[in-house]
């Protein structure tokens, strides 16, 4: 189950099949990124296409007819209409036509009878709908996909696509369960079902040998753990993604003046940077002493290259020298963004606040933590994003605590000039209300297996205390592989596939509201241990980007669990 061999799979066959000769490629908006993510440019150039146009931008109207033109789109209403414009007025010899997911059979005919010239050679659908970021972790970038706590239509239509590219590339025909309780997770489950059960042919593939039990697509709520995409964070991927941003597996440092100019834009792929590949879950720490030890390899390398004395060393510089000029970019790039990591780092204080982050993620103590939090949030060295990330976390932990001090330290907020309403907002999104599971293990526990789970955790003590949080995702998983009953949590939409008493083989989670490197961490390490998982969700987030997709899913609802508040909301949610 690999995602990126998967679409670049799906481009090699479009450019085998297009036969040899010079190409360009018509791309939209989506598959100009899922293309981007999967090859180089220099690979794509092996592949004899020459020249890159997006279908929907303004583009020359100069004829190229000894060009041949493979067209690779979303089958969307705006994308069939320009294509039916192309293929009335052709500019190239030859259209070879590839759609990114399941495309309706009337939208077929109209093409066909606007292409009088008869120069379409080839139809097809690929199933590369989604963007593959890592081997088992995809995105839909869809930065907010809620809007009064009910989904955006064109959201919810692109996640049911998405999902359903993903299921038909791995070949699963999966059980498809949901969060209970959630309507969004419902409402995608169903749409789901419907479009495999409406195209069952597609889904038709071999049945599960030795009595197998089927894959499973598990449709999880961002509102369930609302702590993982706030807390900061320290492996390589995540930590890099929290502060520096990563969009489309590219790095924009341009407004980092101690950059290098030829480092303003970089690219971060495990798949075309072996170093990456082999250290994005790495943490902070680690990275550190492997940089190192890269850069005492390279300056070896470097001091054997100045011995060049006889014909047979200047041989064996010639031969090795594409790779020592490879290395010598990989260190000063990873150099370049460790230093930047380390200089934020530092500026914002970030051991003290994420050690405080990661305490009130884990542990029940009020009294020491609101005074720690009063200390750190007042300090003007903590940047007014963190400490109101510190007065989020302590929200949400303590909503219901008797004596909860949420109010006195927004005024804190507010008197710094910080935007006070991201609280009560992540409070009517997150709350206690709309949770279900137990985040911060806070009820009084019946269950003799969460018994034990919890014991453990305090036996074993802390390796490290900032890394000591573990999303809720990796309970989920475990459960699921453990093969414990899901029922009336998740329940199943298709449930004639459920008779299975074992646990799944092969399992897709999906998460409403976006996902985070920190979760696709926890399901590497659990591919690692034999199991099969992929994870998606509707965008990628960092800290950041998940308050906008907070402030965006409850703009325009009234507030009725934040009355305690009611002076820090928005005027919108009186």
């Amino acid at each position: 189950m690999n995602l990126i061999s998967g679409i670049k799979l799906y481009i090699e066959k479009m450019c085998t099949e297009s036969g040899p000769g010079m190409k360009i490629i018509l791309l939209d908006k989506e598959t100009t990124s899922i293309i981007s993510m999967a090859f180089s440019q220099s690979d794509m150039l092996q592949r004899e296409v020459y020249l890159f146009e997006r279908i929907d931008s303004g583009r020359s109207n100069e004829r190229l007819k000894y060009l041949k033109c493979i067209v690779f789109i979303r089958p969307t209403k705006q994308n069939i209409q320009l294509l039916a414009n192309e293929l009335r007025n052709p500019k190239y010899s030859a259209y070879f036509i590839y759609f990114s997911n399941i495309i309706p059979r009337t939208d077929i005919k109209y093409l066909a009878e606007c292409d009088e010239s008869e120069s379409v050679r080839e139809v097809k659908e690929l199933y590369a709908d989604y963007l593959c970021v890592n081997p088992n972790l995809f995105s839909l970038n869809i930065p907010d996909c809620m809007m009064n706590m009910n989904w955006l239509p064109d959201a919810l239509t692109h996640s049911m696509q998405g999902i359903t590219a993903v299921l038909l590339s791995l070949k699963l025909n999966p059980v498809i369960r949901y969060r209970a309780g959630s309507q969004v997770a419902q409402l995608l489950a169903k749409m789901i079902y419907d479009q495999t059960t409406k195209e069952s042919s597609l889904f038709d593939f071999r049945a599960n040998v030795d009595g197998a039990a089927p894959p499973l697509l598990l449709l999880l709520d961002r509102r369930d753990d609302p702590v993982t995409p706030l807390l900061h964070q320290w492996s390589y991927q995540a930590m890099v993604h929290e502060l520096l941003q990563i969009r489309n597996n590219r790095v924009d440092l341009s407004e980092r003046p101690s950059v290098p100019k030829e480092f303003k834009e970089l690219v971060l792929s495990g798949d075309q940077d072996e170093f990456y590949g082999n250290n994005m879950y790495a943490n902070y720490g680690e990275i550190g002493s492997t940089i190192k030890q890269l850069m005492e390899e390279f300056q070896r390398k470097a001091n054997d290259h100045k011995k060049v004395e006889s014909i047979a060393d200047m041989k064996n510089f010639i031969e090795s020298y594409p790779q020592f000029k490879k290395m010598s970019g990989t260190v000063q790039k990873h150099l370049c963004v460790m230093g930047e990591l380390s200089s934020i780092s530092n500026k914002r204080n970030l051991f003290e606040v994420s050690e405080l982050e990661q305490e009130i993620a884990c542990k029940a103590d009020h009294t020491a933590q609101l005074q720690r939090i009063k200390k750190l949030i007042a300090d003007e060295r903590v940047s007014i994003d963190d400490a109101i990330k510190l007065v989020a976390l302590y929200a949400l932990r303590y909503e219901r605590h008797a004596n909860c001090d949420t109010s006195a330290l927004l005024q804190i907020i507010k008197s710094r000039g910080g935007n006070t309403q991201i609280v009560p907002a992540l409070i009517e999104y997150a709350g206690m209300h709309v949770r279900q599971g137990d985040l911060f293990n806070m009820v009084r526990i019946t269950d003799a297996v969460k018994l034990t789970r919890i014991l453990i955790k305090g036996l074993k003590g802390v390796e490290n205390v900032f890394t000591q949080h573990t999303p809720l995702l990796k309970e989920t998983l475990e459960d699921v592989f453990k093969g414990r009953e899901l029922d009336p949590m998740y329940p199943a939409i298709n449930s004639e596939l459920v008779p299975f008493r074992r646990p799944p083989q092969e399992v897709v989670v999906f998460i409403i509201g976006g996902t985070t490197y920190e979760e696709a961490l926890t399901v590497h390490q659990l591919n690692n241990a034999g199991y099969k998982v992929i994870l998606g969700g509707t965008t990628i987030h960092n800290s950041q980007s998940f308050i906008g997709e907070v402030l965006s899913a409850t703009s325009g609802i009234q507030f009725k669990h934040t009355k305690s508040m009611l002076k820090y909301c928005s005027p919108d949610n009186l």
